[in-house]
């Protein structure tokens, strides 16, 4: 039996700056986090899962976890290593770079800037930097481009990868701005130098993100070199030189040029094939991906979301203790077999895209940046295993205890029946799975027309955490009247499969059954959602507008199209938003946008004032949402579906961690600290695990802005960075 769960209660984990190294941290001891504050910043580290006993037949149980003592903590030697040593250069006012580097590191650190770089931020650059300026000048320093490439000879033979470690929330994208214009400004300073580049391939999971990153494009209106003040005045011309290229994984794919049927892939062979008769060759995508760039060749790669993109191991020795806990798409059965097939196939497509680059045009390196940087399941690597070549690191611990992000906090009491187990809302599937239905419109699937009936788990779930969402509500409803553009805050519910996510959109959202009297088949009855504040039913007829959505994110994602039956799901839904859209929009055709359009623009509008996703207050979604969905405005999560490793739990939990506001304490110098309220995920080692003060409600903020009628007349106000008096070159006495 296991040991009985204790709970400990951290009213306040902010204990370090945003702006500064951290100097404190929590220590955690064999049954979790303490509230013992320790001196110095806590080292690189990670939860390595231990996996459950294999069942008959050597098939790996699914990995459930009910205690921090299930998880084993290890230590990232290789990271820890590398920042003693690019503290030590820090300190010695950073040796052995070029002239156009130290302007850039001392625009950056600058205690006089008006909105300061995230410590987080700038220590990433700096190991960047340090291992291609000054790592082959230290001493001791080519050990750590040594091992680089040692690590990229075994997992990523010709491609040499370095990996950046942040937590969602802590300003990845940021980061990719500022090693681009690190690489641009030096190339612009010294072509011929070979360590920088100016050619850039960014590439992302899925199209939302792909649509956010044009923030790091020059020439873009809100790009983040001017928004964030990355770049000193009289750098700024040469950010022009840089080529960036921003592509979803998805157009790595060889693309189908020819439809044939069998008979004549047959007939013609594999040779027709091969030349690309049907399908592109490797060298065709790479122009087609790589034409923006002309003549130039090296680029260099920017992984966003970078745990999408690794080879899986190609062979099975049995010879080592790690191989053990190492599973293969093969080992698994059922839902996660499908789920480690498709990361499987996507991984794929992704690194051998980049494969095929570096052959043809050559890559110069591979920056990834990812929150949890992790192997999953299916990919011949112990599950949970951090890729080696990771070389800084700011995790969700470090990032709480920093104030950069909300949060989480999960239940700790409730009436389980078994004191030693974990509250039933934390480890909610373990509870509910037998009684869901399969994927797909099987025998299993509640029938059209008839009312959704959930585990009663499940439903206690969701009522409780509503209970929650309504004093947010009102907290909001209260304080809203003072802020101009304010949205409501926002309720997520994630879901393993569409018929799950249906069931529970209903139950929430409400739903219609027809009316066997009517001979047409035309009449309905409306019924509202259990839920009030979200029912997109009211007073028995579909409301004006839809407060809960229904989204396929992974469907959304790949730009290929939702399948009809998803379509049919949200049928209702996506004629209201189109209707929305026009009254929104007159001078724009609703009828040109497709359905997959239109629910990518609410989803990715969500929490955002005059846009289409404004009033949204509820997202019932499949898979794990968009990982670039940066919805600030998300107060709630509840997971119904399995959560294997604290990986998946923190990439979910991730969706509710950004902040609202980055304003400081005067007396303090911490941001105050934001909530995102957590069921159904047994997120185990957070520092917050309960409060029992909710904060303050956040100061009033006023939204300035032209009328759209008046666009043309808007004032903008320029960032002043100092005065230079002019005087003709000779004086006259009047």
């Amino acid at each position: 039996s296991s040991p009985a769960v204790t709970e400990r209660r951290i009213e306040n984990p902010i204990i370090n700056s945003p702006f500064d190294a951290p100097t404190r941290h929590f220590r955690f001891d064999d049954e979790g986090i303490t509230e013992e504050i320790v001196d110095g910043r806590r080292p690189s580290a990670y939860f390595m899962p231990i996996p459950a006993s294999k069942r008959k037949g050597g098939k790996q149980q699914e990995l459930v976890f009910d205690e921090w003592t299930r998880d084993r903590l290890k230590e990232t030697a290789f990271v820890n290593q590398l920042r003693e040593r690019v503290d030590v250069w820090r300190h010695l006012d950073y040796p052995h770079v070029t002239g156009t580097t130290r302007r850039l590191l001392e625009h950056w650190i600058d205690p006089g800037r008006e909105r300061k770089l995230f410590f987080a931020q700038v220590e990433a650059l700096e190991t960047l930097i340090f291992l291609a300026e000054a790592a082959g000048k230290e001493p001791q320093g080519a050990f750590f481009t040594n091992e680089l490439r040692r690590f990229a000879e075994d997992a990523n033979p010709g491609l040499f990868r370095m990996a950046t470690k942040m937590a969602t929330g802590t300003g990845k994208t940021v980061v990719m701005a500022m090693v681009i214009a690190w690489q641009t400004l030096n190339k612009a300073a010294n072509p011929q130098d070979g360590r920088f580049g100016d050619a850039f391939l960014v590439v992302c999971p899925g199209i939302t993100i792909r649509d956010r990153l044009r923030v790091l494009q020059p020439a873009d209106a809100g790009n983040y070199y001017r928004e964030r003040d990355l770049v000193p005045p009289e750098l700024k011309e040469g950010l022009g030189r840089a080529k960036i290229v921003i592509v979803n994984f998805h157009q790595l794919r060889l693309k189908t040029k020819l439809q044939a049927p069998k008979v004549s892939k047959a007939v013609l062979g594999k040779k027709a094939e091969t030349a690309g008769v049907f399908t592109e060759t490797p060298d065709q995508m790479v122009r087609r991906v790589c034409r923006p760039f002309g003549s130039k060749r090296n680029v260099i790669v920017l992984n966003d979301e970078a745990h999408h993109c690794y080879r899986r191991r190609p062979t099975r020795s049995a010879d080592t203790t790690d191989e053990q806990s190492a599973t293969y798409v093969e080992d698994l059965k059922g839902e996660a077999k499908k789920e480690a097939a498709q990361r499987d196939q996507d991984a794929r497509v992704w690194s051998s895209g980049l494969e095929a680059i570096a052959a043809k045009v050559g890559i110069r390196a591979v920056h990834d940046l990812s929150a949890t940087p992790f192997f999953l399941s299916g990919s011949g690597y112990p599950e949970g295993s951090l890729f080696p070549w990771v070389v800084s690191d700011f995790s969700l611990i470090d990032a709480i205890e920093a104030g950069l992000v909300k949060i989480p906090r999960v239940p700790v009491d409730d009436d389980a029946a078994n004191p030693d187990q974990l509250p039933t809302y934390r480890n909610l599937w373990v509870r509910i799975r037998d009684d869901l239905p399969k994927s797909g419109r099987s025998k299993t699937a509640p029938k059209e027309g008839t009312a959704p009936l959930l585990p009663a788990a499940l439903e206690g779930a969701l009522h409780s955490l509503y209970s929650n969402y309504e004093k947010a509500f009102a907290q909001w409803e209260a304080t809203r009247a003072g802020q101009s553009g304010a949205t409501p805050p926002v309720f997520i519910v994630v879901c393993n499969n569409t018929t799950v996510s249906k069931m529970v959109f209903d139950h929430v959202a409400g739903w219609s059954r027809p009316i066997p009297e009517v001979p047409d088949g035309t009449g309905e009855v409306w019924v509202p959602g259990r839920l009030p504040l979200l029912s997109n039913v009211v007073d028995g007829r579909p409301a004006g507008r839809a407060t809960t959505i229904l989204v396929d994110s992974s469907q959304l994602e790949s730009g290929e199209g939702m399948s009809d039956e998803f379509k049919r799901l949200a049928a209702t839904e996506i004629a209201e938003f189109k209707q929305e859209y026009a009254e929104r929009f007159p001078g724009r055709d609703a009828a040109d946008l497709t359905d997959e359009d239109l629910l990518r623009e609410v989803m990715n509008t969500v929490g955002k004032p005059g846009k289409l996703g404004e009033y949204v207050r509820c997202v019932v979604s499949v898979s794990m949402l968009t990982e670039g969905w940066d919805a600030n405005t998300v107060t709630h999560i509840l997971g119904v579906r399995a959560f294997g490793t604290q990986l998946l739990c923190e990439q979910v939990v991730g969706r509710g961690l950004r902040r609202r506001s980055y304003v400081v304490d005067e007396d303090t110098g911490h941001f105050a600290p934001e909530y995102a309220e957590v069921y159904g995920i047994p997120f185990s080692f957070i520092p917050a695990s309960g409060a029992t003060v909710d904060p303050p409600p956040p100061n009033p903020t006023h939204r300035v802005r032209a009328l759209p009628e008046r666009a043309a007349h808007e004032i903008t106000f320029p960032i002043v960075t100092g005065y230079r008096w002019e005087l003709p070159e000779r004086l006259h006495l009047a």
